[in-house]
């Protein structure tokens, strides 16, 4: 199973949040995805919910993203995500647990129900085609819970893994930061990679100091080579 962050869709233009460049620079979280900001100015949220759709619809999947969903292919391989962008998908992969949402999909505030929502912003705020109430992006905010089902399942694999690849994560975001570990405690393989040293590289066999796209390209060759022992 491989646990992604946005170190590996930086790769295809996707700013990553934090640091020069990020989605958050000039800006506080708390004014734009928490429960309390969206209903203090729905218009204000989405007009930078928007501007993100705008840059990931113009991103491609790239090479990591590729290896991974070729990797599923062959080896039967699960993807855990952190991202919201969909570049999983659309390269290719179908067992991706969306563990922060997917920003292409909306929810009703009030009724609760989700549906996609590929193209381009309209009116904003939306609104619910079943009820009239304001819809949200279908994704994780600051002080929300993950998804029950997809933490579970995630939790569950983590302990099946033969291989647990960390690519583009820092490892600091929790619940998920913890997975590595918990595979690691049930005998799997930690492979990471990522530009800079994380503290899921010290429980790690293999640690590859790159990017997501040349680091997956040396992490498809090593298991091709080596096998997961």
């Amino acid at each position: 199973m491989a646990l992604t962050g946005a170190g590996i869709s930086r790769e295809s233009g996707i700013p990553t949040f934090r640091g020069r460049g990020g989605f958050w620079e000039g800006t506080r979280p708390e004014e734009l995805a928490t429960p309390r900001a969206f209903f203090r100015d729905p218009e204000k949220v989405w007009r930078w919910y928007c501007w993100r759709r705008e840059i990931i619809s113009r991103a491609r999947p790239n090479r990591a993203h590729e290896i991974l969903a070729k990797m599923e292919r062959e080896h039967q391989l699960w993807i855990i995500t952190q991202n919201v962008d969909g570049l999983h998908q659309r390269a290719g992969s179908r067992r991706v647990i969306e563990l922060h949402g997917n920003i292409w999909r909306l929810k009703c505030t009030s009724c609760g129900r989700t549906w996609e929502d590929p193209g381009a912003c309209g009116k904003i705020p939306p609104r619910c085609p079943r009820c009239g109430a304001l819809a949200r992006p279908d994704v994780v905010w600051f002080g929300e819970s993950l998804p029950t089902q997809a933490l579970r399942k995630s939790f569950e694999l983590a302990e099946w893994a033969e291989v647990f690849l960390v690519v583009g994560t820092s490892g600091l975001v929790q619940p998920a930061a913890e997975l590595p570990f918990i595979a690691k405690g049930f005998g799997a393989r930690v492979m990471v990679v990522n530009p800079e040293r994380t503290p899921h590289a010290d429980i790690a066999e293999v640690f590859i100091q790159d990017k997501a796209t040349s680091g997956m390209e040396k992490v498809y060759e090593l298991l091709q080579n080596k096998g997961p022992s």
